[in-house]
């Protein structure tokens, strides 16, 4: 009986997490009004100044935090690596302390 209640609340927490997914993007592959589309070095610049990007278009309609016009994967993998590596986090940052030796 246990494991059919951990087995239904897990299924029930797999549809919540998958219901807060993000649908496609129309926009993606399409050029913007200058006839430009983002890729992976746009995607890493944005990924950068993403923290600050955020704090801007919280206050201003005219400044978005993602660049709808984007060639997909190149630049959702530039956007992702600049914002791990502005957060020391991600692939080349240094991620966890090293641990002190302590004398006892």
């Amino acid at each position: 009986m246990k494991i059919v209640c951990i087995l239904g609340l897990l299924l029930i927490l797999v549809f919540v997490v998958s219901s807060c997914a993000p649908g496609p993007n129309d926009l993606e592959k399409t050029p913007n009004k200058e006839g430009k589309i983002a890729g992976f070095w746009k995607g890493l610049w944005h990924g950068l100044i993403a923290p600050i990007t955020f704090i801007i278009s919280i206050f201003t309609k005219s400044v978005r935090f993602y660049e709808v016009h984007n060639s997909g994967f190149w630049y959702n993998f530039g956007f992702v690596l600049g914002a791990g590596l502005f957060l020391s986090g991600g692939i080349l940052g240094k991620g966890r302390r090293k641990k002190r030796k302590h004398s006892s």
